[in-house]
């Protein structure tokens, strides 16, 4: 599968596993399935038995308000309040994320979902019919899909046109890391006294970094980039140290869990 390297403020590269194709299509069956039962389940408590024509002016304009527009605000909303994830995402263990490593902005998840104009059809479309008509309206959303999956198999990110327009890509949650690898790290000294108080100055996502590199070191036993880190740490918080790269690494870790953490 592709893999992106994206690289931090330290100048250290992050590599990411982008998503295949058939995880994201299940993701999005998810999704379609959770959207399908909430139309069936709310048209059934509206109209009750009356699934055959009706009238159009009387009743399409609740369809629209309660059903529809819910129905194609799904995907903008959850991934803007579950970070990147809607439901099938979170259960295939995928997430949208910008093309710098960070989390997309409300820019950029609206044009995302702009660009899901595939399936408007069904949205909108049954609402000049029946609930009969729920299951051509799938079958017209996922033939345009196809327009989707083109670009997935042919871009050197899997990027949908969606993702290409709004600079991200579609990228695994799991990797190898262990509890082990987060950024908690349980002191066990009591009187723990933390060497570099400026730690707290890094972000979480500063300290992943470190997690990371450190992670590297143990499975190649190679420190360069740990001594690259290191100068660079040292320039920015001024932190003048004997330390060898490792040992200022994984103490930065522990001082600022205690910090944080106080």
């Amino acid at each position: 599968m592709p893999k992106i390297k994206i690289a931090t403020v330290f100048n250290i590269e992050l590599e990411f596993v982008t998503s295949d194709l058939p995880r994201r299509i299940l993701a999005y069956l998810v999704d379609i399935t959770i959207l399908s039962l909430y139309f069936l389940t709310v048209k059934s408590v509206l109209y009750g038995q009356d699934s055959g024509f009706y009238d159009i002016e009387r009743k399409m304009g609740i369809d629209i308000l309660i059903i529809s527009v819910p129905m194609l605000l799904y995907s903008l909303i959850c991934e803007v309040l579950m970070h990147g994830q809607s439901v099938g995402k979170r259960l295939l263990d995928i997430r949208v994320i910008s093309l710098d490593g960070k989390e997309p902005t409300i820019g950029q998840y609206m044009i995302r979902w702009i660009f899901r104009a595939f399936e408007w059809p069904f949205f909108f479309g049954y609402t000049f019919f029946s609930v009969d008509y729920l299951y051509f309206y799938l079958f017209i959303t996922g033939f345009f899909g196809l327009g989707v999956v083109l670009p997935i198999l042919i871009t050197p990110k899997n990027q949908r046109l969606g993702d290409l327009a709004a600079g991200t890509v579609v990228v695994k949650t799991r990797s190898n890391l262990s509890v082990d690898d987060t950024l908690y790290v349980n002191i066990q000294e009591k009187n723990y006294e933390p060497q570099f108080p400026a730690v707290l100055q890094l972000s979480d996502r500063d300290i992943n970094t470190i997690l990371r590199v450190l992670k590297n070191f143990e499975k190649t036993g190679k420190d360069a980039t740990c001594i690259k880190l290191q100068e660079k740490i040292k320039s920015v918080l001024n932190i003048e140290t004997d330390m060898d790269s490792v040992t200022f690494l994984r103490t930065l870790i522990s001082d600022y869990n205690y910090l944080a953490g106080k």
